[in-house]
């Protein structure tokens, strides 16, 4: 973690600087009052006194000054670093694939991405400049007191090999302690965010005691774990300052004898009793610093496992950026699998020339929406490839290659922003018209304007208050602004009436011209329409034609017709009427 700080070696030391003259005034002050003790209180030089007085006002002033500086000097190195890691980490997080995110819990990044980056911050900020000081302070008053009386130093000196000790048991304890106190938080974290992004369906199904039971478990399973980590300290400490009143009594006793005896004065003995505080600050400091440090190092693990994580879908060293695309997409030999020995895909092989008009259709779990999700590379083949207009789409850019592809979920996903700002998505340089042309292809416009706000209307989180097939609408519009050359469309239709999907039939009818488009629909409308059908099972392309061919030739492909599209038929007819 402390390579971190290389880039802002001269802020460091800026610090480091002012934690010595910190030091050096903080040693300077118990001998203004030896000498006010032995000099002029008992010695009778009176003129001392208003002297010591401004010296200790004019010290405590510039300590005031440097204390200050060493304070916001690594202060703003610790937000540097923060800064640049959130950045960082941000950006790796865009990077990895599907499959990371399918197996890790959201709340689990949100808790690394804030509180245990805000951990890291704490460390630089504050652990490391008192661990500096701390070491700094040490070394510097046990100079001092041995030149002042050996004997007596030394005797102070005895207790601080049981001090250290202590210190380090506790921060092997407490390590473990924290570090699952992080793990509890995390789990908290994330039980939050499912329920909160869920809470449509916990209200629906009246949920909500069995909720709050639940988190409630995790919530006393931080206690817990919190309360562990309270007793390590609360068991230490006290021992720690047990020892700090052994070695007070020691130098009292044997510091008293010598005044008596006449071989040490009255004023050093109050001096030596204030750097015994100076020596043992440093040693409880310590035992703080090594808390705060094993938090740190614990957090520091768990965003690092993110960082370290490699994508596995990403671009080749050589990969080029894709320029003119005619829209030609072959599969040859195509298998994937999510986990091994589970293909989800077995040997697809078809190809699609440019502007061809590609349906899906196939029972549930049967492969559709992950054949169309290895097209933009959401996913790699475990075998076979995927070649675009003769060459492999792993030669190609990640962005380069998505920005050729429009995108149409089943699961529809809208940004807490403006509409405009939502359909604009597809394509940040349009300006205003495009984005209301895009809204009209879509057929969203008409009620985009009966909003009060019109395209400003700020949509609630995820699309909240927005109706389904007004969500897919102004996802259809995000996806056409891109003016993409291939278009998929994931069930696009799933989430609006007959109606409204006979008006987006007809806009697409036009929109689709010269467009490669795949195409995964339930309804009939859509697999009539089509240049090609391929009919899936069990990962499988099991037949394929136009729908006149697959009704005479494909049994699997007329009893979806019948079951799933037959009947839906003349919804669609009652709708255009």
């Amino acid at each position: 973690m402390l390579v971190k700080l290389i880039p802002y070696w001269l802020w460091v030391a800026a610090a480091a600087i002012s934690v010595l003259i910190v030091m050096i005034l903080n040693l300077v002050i118990p001998q203004l009052f030896r000498v006010v003790i032995d000099e002029a209180i008992l010695g009778g030089q009176v003129f001392y006194l208003p002297y010591a007085g401004i010296a200790i006002i004019l010290i405590t002033l510039v300590k005031g000054v440097f204390s200050f500086t060493q304070r916001y000097f690594m202060e703003r190195v610790a937000q540097k670093v923060i800064y640049n890691l959130r950045n960082r980490l941000y950006e790796h997080l865009q990077q990895l694939s599907f499959s990371y995110y399918e197996k890790t819990q959201t709340g689990q990044l949100m808790s690394r991405a804030t509180s245990d980056v805000e951990m890291l911050k704490r460390f630089y900020g504050f652990g490391l400049i008192h661990l500096f000081q701390g070491i700094v302070m040490f070394i510097g008053v046990v100079i001092v007191i041995f030149s002042m009386h050996w004997q007596l130093a030394l005797l102070t000196m005895l207790s601080l090999p049981i001090t250290l000790v202590t210190i380090l048991r506790f921060g092997k304890k407490v390590g473990p302690a924290y570090q699952a106190i992080q793990e509890e938080l995390a789990d908290l974290t994330s039980v939050l965010q499912e329920n909160l992004t869920g809470i449509r369906v916990v209200k629906a199904f009246g949920q909500e005691n069995f909720e709050e039971n639940k988190f409630d478990q995790y919530n006393t399973g931080l206690l817990r774990k919190n309360l562990h980590a309270v007793r390590i300290w609360a068991y230490y400490f006290p021992f720690l300052s047990f020892l700090t009143g052994l070695a007070a009594a020691a130098i009292l006793w044997y510091g008293g004898r010598e005044v008596i005896l006449g071989n040490l004065r009255l004023g050093e003995l109050v001096a030596f009793n204030s750097y015994l505080l100076m020596l043992v600050m440093p040693m409880r400091m310590l035992g703080w610093v090594v808390n705060l440090s094993q938090r740190a190092l614990t957090s520091a693990d768990r965003v690092y496992e993110i960082l370290d994580t490699k994508p596995e879908v990403g671009d080749l060293p050589n990969a080029r950026h894709l320029q003119i695309v005619k829209g030609e997409v072959s599969f040859q030999d195509v298998s994937f699998s999510y986990r091994e020995d589970v293909e989800a895909l077995k040997g697809i092989t078809f190809t699609v020339q440019p502007g061809q008009r590609v349906a899906i259709v196939g029972t549930t779990g049967s492969g559709k929406t992950t054949l169309v999700n290895l097209i933009p590379r959401f996913y790699d083949p475990t075998a076979g490839q995927i070649v675009l207009d003769g060459a492999d789409i792993k030669q190609f850019t990640l962005q380069s290659l998505r920005r050729q592809i429009g995108f149409v979920s089943q699961d529809t996903f809208l940004f807490s922003t403006s509409i405009a700002e939502n359909i604009g998505y597809g394509n940040p340089a349009a300006d205003r018209n495009a984005v209301v042309e895009a809204a009209k292809s879509a057929q969203i416009h008409d009620f985009i304007n009966t909003l009060p706000e019109g395209y400003d209307t700020v949509v609630g989180e995820r699309g909240i208050g927005l109706s389904g097939g007004q969500k897919q609408r102004i996802a259809i519009a995000r996806a056409l602004l891109k003016d993409p050359k291939i278009l998929i469309l994931d069930d696009y239709t799933s989430s609006v009436d007959a109606h409204t999907e006979y008006l987006i039939r007809e806009a697409l009818e036009l929109l689709m011209v010269n467009r490669t488009s795949f195409v995964i629909a339930q309804r009939i409308s859509t697999v009539l329409s089509a240049d090609l059908i391929l009919v899936m099972d069990d990962g499988e392309i099991v037949d394929r034609g136009t729908h006149s061919e697959l009704l005479n030739t494909s049994s699997l492909y007329a009893e979806i017709y019948n079951i799933q599209l037959a009947g839906r038929a003349a919804l669609c007819e009652g709708g255009g009427a």
